[in-house]
């Protein structure tokens, strides 16, 4: 386990970077993850990883097709807003674990 400093908040992060404690989330966090991901947020961004948040700290699965069904947001469009690897950098930067479906 490794410690990395974002927003002037000292973390703990796996060896992949994803945040071992989801109560060290916030937006300041989230805002520099994206800006090392090479994702500046906007308010859609936002939406999408705070509904990622909410699901993922219910317990609930996430999956691409899940996030595009869940009216928010399209599968294409989520790939907009997070090109390359979408679920994988955009739980990284919510704060949440690394969702099990992503190598």
């Amino acid at each position: 386990m490794a410690e990395k400093t974002y927003a002037g908040k000292s973390v703990n992060v796996t060896e992949d970077g994803y945040l071992t404690n989801p109560d060290d989330w916030t937006k300041e966090v989230a805002v520099e993850i994206a800006k090392e991901e090479g994702i500046e947020l906007n308010e859609k961004h936002l939406t999408v990883i705070e509904f990622i948040r909410d699901k993922i700290l219910k317990g609930e699965t996430l999956t691409i097709r899940s996030i595009g069904k869940s009216g928010i947001i399209d599968t294409k469009g989520f790939y907009d807003l997070f090109p390359g690897a979408p679920l994988k950098k955009a739980s990284k930067i919510a704060g949440v674990a690394k969702p099990a479906s992503c190598v």
